[in-house]
């Protein structure tokens, strides 16, 4: 089965959480399915022996088994503890969006200072009542053991205090949208974890939350949750158990009757749509996918070059070649639409849509000194411009993008060859500036940290040295400037403007090149539950991992009797 992130490249937030980001860029994984050539139907129906209350979801993997971790900070942490242990504040990654959740309000006095209030009927699985303690203990446990601060809180953290039900957070500088950063923290119980003597290793196999789920019955190829009876919005779960299996061939995504899995699929109509009239899918944007040229190599240090690159493209056809026809073509904001379209700026033309043009390539090239000579197009030294797009052995959409650049690219006289490392050295190679041209990713769903990822000096090191993010190594005094501002106001409509002008920066400067959409996978069953995220009601991204089920399940509602 094939795993692929569909941007890998944009993997942290800041500095603040690279190894979390590592994992999670299973934000955007598709696992490919390619069974649309059977000769056989497939047909899939819910297993008879669970019951109509009882969820099967497609979530979870053992290698081949399943070791008993609950520990929500542990990479190889089981998906189900992030359905035990909440956060603060709900992120829809779709396009930022923040739910009220164990904070039933905050407000920002200021950019240096996050005022939380906390739910007052919150308990703990075991009875115990939540409390502010509880989310000072936990930050302080972050910040006694660093390897658990998946999300970066103390690199923006100074302090905590509590008053009562309200937690006061100050931090090291004016930083605004830490709000989104902070809020996502995974609260856990201070009386079960103030005796725990390592928590970085800590593997909490009898998990205590405040969770719509506890869990139920335990062995290495299954587990099972059972609904929390006194979780502090349990007349909105109208799930009574989930069981997640260990083992999951290709074909069982289809065949054994899940009601919900995530999972890139060739002929989702063919195959999933096929196999149930109860099956539906949503696959929305979720990133956006692009060239990254490193911006110390000549010729990407001269935006002509760039620009000639971006208006020789044909982004439908790269589109439809990448991801099967299921994913739209991509602007170059860096903002995912329609997603995030309120960010939009509208004096940029056509949504930021660069059309092919190969005329107006072909005098940017001139630009930059290359011109046509037969069918190469070469420079002021006769030499034809010829460079390698690096991606990762195994991803094959990403492969068909980039073999269809390389096919618009020669058709304008640029020779193009592909690396193909394995994923580790594809990572290591962006992170190093060990390329010429990458495939990659921008975008995200919180806009502020999409950009700073993209533009920010912050991260900016030579090639030869590592960084997490800004791989095409951009530097603009200009871009800075407006990420600080952004940083310094609690000012929404300052906000946006500066959203604005950062995507003038990436339309104008083409630090990297859009493409197409990277997508989220969802796929679905209404046999026995109904509610799901879609395209008419994004509420949620329909990933089934990390912390986003949380604002999926309260949603679902049990087909029942003749309904079904």
């Amino acid at each position: 089965m094939e795993t692929k992130p569909s941007t890998r490249a944009s993997a942290s937030s800041m500095r603040a959480g690279r190894r979390w980001r590592v994992v999670a860029a299973a934000a955007l994984v598709g696992a490919a399915i390619a069974i649309s050539g059977c000769s056989v139907q497939i047909t899939s129906q819910p297993d008879p022996s669970i019951g109509d209350d009882t969820m099967l979801i497609n979530a979870d993997k053992g290698n081949p088994f399943f070791t008993q971790n609950f520990n929500p900070y542990l990479t190889n942490t089981r998906t189900a503890s992030r359905w035990i242990y909440e956060p603060l504040i709900l992120m829809n990654n779709l396009d930022g969006s923040l739910t009220p959740w164990l904070a039933a309000e905050w407000e920002q006095p200021d950019a240096r200072t996050i005022v939380m209030t906390l739910r007052d009927d919150v308990t703990w699985s075991d009875g115990e009542e939540f409390t502010a303690d509880d989310v000072a203990f936990t930050f302080q446990l972050l910040k006694d053991e660093p390897s658990l601060d998946i999300k970066g809180a103390w690199q923006h953290l100074e302090s905590v205090e509590t008053d009562g039900d309200t937690v006061i957070l100050h931090l090291q500088g004016d930083d605004a949208p830490s709000l989104s950063i902070l809020g996502q923290t995974m609260i856990v119980p201070e009386h079960l974890w103030e005796d725990v003597e390592n928590p970085g290793t800590y593997r909490n196999e009898e998990p205590v939350g405040t969770g719509p789920f506890v869990l139920g019955n335990y062995n290495d190829q299954q587990y099972s949750m059972d609904k929390n009876t006194d979780y502090w919005q349990a007349d909105e779960i109208e799930i009574e158990h989930i069981i997640l299996p260990a083992t999951n061939s290709q074909l069982d995504t289809v065949s054994r009757g899940y009601d919900w899995s995530y999972s890139f699929i060739s002929d989702v109509e063919g195959t999933w749509g096929a196999a149930s009239p109860d099956n539906s899918w949503w696959f929305p944007p979720g990133g956006v996918i692009a060239l990254l040229p490193n911006l110390e190599v000549a010729p990407f240090d001269d935006v002509n070059v760039r620009r000639g690159i971006a208006l020789a493209l044909d982004r439908e056809e790269i589109a439809e070649t990448a991801s099967e026809g299921y994913m739209e073509p991509a602007g170059q904001t860096g903002l995912i639409l329609p997603n995030q379209e309120e960010y939009l700026d509208p004096d940029i033309p056509d949504q930021g849509m660069i059309t092919q043009d190969v005329d107006a390539a072909l005098a940017a090239f001139a630009e930059a000194g290359y011109a046509l000579d037969g069918d190469r197009l070469t420079g002021p030294d006769g030499e034809q411009l010829e460079f390698a797009i690096t991606t990762a052995n195994g991803y094959a959409d990403w492969t068909r993008a980039a073999q269809a650049v390389q096919r618009q690219l020669a058709d304008v006289g640029v020779k193009v060859t592909l690396k193909l490392p394995q994923p580790a050295g594809y990572q290591s190679a962006i992170s190093n500036g060990d390329f010429e041209m990458a495939l990659g990713g921008m975008g995200g769903g919180d806009v502020y940290q999409a950009y700073n990822n993209l533009l920010s000096s912050e991260f900016y090191v030579p090639s030869g040295e590592a960084t997490a993010n800004n791989f095409e190594r951009f530097r603009s005094d200009r871009a800075d400037a407006l990420l600080s501002e952004y940083r310094g106001t609690v000012d929404a409509q300052r906000q946006t403007e500066i959203v604005q002008e950062l995507q003038g920066i990436v339309y104008d400067e083409l630090p990297v090149i859009g493409l197409y959409y990277g997508g989220i996978w969802g796929l679905f069953s209404d046999a026995k539950f109904t509610g799901w995220p879609s395209a008419d009601d994004p509420y949620m991204i329909p990933q089934n991992y990390d912390s986003a089920p949380l604002g999926i399940f309260p949603h679902l509602k049990r087909v029942k009797g003749d309904d079904r």
